[in-house]
C-alpha cells in the first residue's frame, strides 16, 4: 500500500509498498517531473494535499503501484453479518497517544477503521502480500481519513485506526503519515476476539481483515465490510454520515 513521502517512505509506508509504477498517467507536468525525479520524495504541498484527498490518494497509489485496478478484490464472506447492534467491548487498548482507550466509553459518534498492517520502512512485507485480497491499501486508507479529518470532525465523528500491530509500529506510522487521529493496538486480539472480527494469517501473524465500525454511545450502528478500494473508503464513510441513513 503506498502513501506520500515527505517524511514518508513510499516503498514501505503502507501495507504493500513497492517501487513506482512503470508508466505514469496524465498528471500535471510538475507532478510528473517529481515522480520521475524520485518517487521517494514525492511531497505535495500540505495545503494541496489536505484539500484534494482524491488526488492525494491517487499519487500515493501510483508511488506504490497499488492502483485499485491492480488489487485483488475482497469478497463479502458474511464474517461481519453479526456485528450490527452489538455493544463495543470494554477493553483498554494501547493508543499512539501513550495512553489507553476504552472504545465503549467514547461518547458520541465513533469511527473505528480496522486494517491489517501498515508497512515499516526497511522491513519486508509478508511473502505474497500483494496477492491477498484486501491486504494491500493501508496507507491510502489512512491518508484518506487524514485528508477528510476536518469533514469527519464537523460531522461529529471521532476517528481511530485499529490493527494488531504494536503501539511502537503504529506510532511510527502515525508520525510518518502525519495522522491527526490516534491508532489503537489490539496486539493480543482481545478486541477482535470479543467481537469475533474476521482475521487472516500472513508472515506467521494473525491480522485483521479490513473493515470499519461506526458506533454511537458504545453500540455498533453501521459496518463497512469488505472495504474496497481502501483509498476511497474515507470518502465513502463521509458520504454515509451525510446521508439520511447516517
Amino acid at each position: 500500500m503506498g502513501g506520500f513521502a515527505s517524511k514518508r517512505s513510499a516503498t514501505a509506508s503502507g501495507c504493500g509498498g513497492a517501487g513506482p509504477s512503470a508508466a505514469l498517467p496524465l498528471l500535471p507536468d510538475a507532478h510528473r517531473h517529481r515522480l520521475r525525479r524520485g518517487a521517494l520524495h514525492l511531497a505535495p504541498r500540505r495545503s494541496q494535499r489536505r484539500s484534494t484527498p482524491f488526488f492525494s490518494n491517487l499519487l500515493g497509489d501510483l508511488v506504490s503501484g497499488a492502483t485499485p485496478e491492480s488489487l485483488p478484490v475482497p469478497s463479502d464472506d458474511g464474517a461481519c453479518d453479526h456485528l450490527l447492534g452489538l455493544a463495543l467491548p470494554s477493553l483498554a487498548l494501547a493508543s499512539t497517544s501513550g495512553k489507553t482507550v476504552d472504545l465503549s466509553k467514547v461518547e458520541g459518534r465513533l469511527i473505528v477503521y480496522c486494517y491489517p498492517m501498515t508497512g515499516k520502512p526497511g522491513v519486508p512485507l509478508p511473502a505474497g502480500w500483494e496477492e491477498i485480497p484486501g491486504a494491500k491499501g493501508c496507507t491510502p486508507e489512512a491518508c484518506g481519513f487524514r485528508d477528510l479529518a476536518k469533514e469527519l470532525e464537523e460531522l461529529g465523528a471521532t476517528v481511530f485506526g485499529l490493527s494488531t500491530q504494536s503501539r511502537e509500529d503504529q506510532a511510527e506510522a502515525k508520525s510518518r503519515l502525519e495522522l491527526p487521529f490516534d491508532l489503537l493496538s489490539d496486539r493480543d486480539l482481545a478486541f477482535a476476539n470479543a467481537l469475533r472480527l474476521p482475521t487472516f494469517e500472513a508472515g506467521g501473524r494473525k491480522l485483521l481483515k479490513r473493515l470499519t465500525l461506526v458506533a454511537g454511545d458504545g453500540r455498533i450502528s453501521k459496518v463497512f465490510y469488505p472495504v474496497f478500494p481502501p483509498g476511497e473508503h474515507a470518502a465513502e464513510v463521509v458520504a454515509w454520515l451525510r446521508s439520511p441513513a447516517g
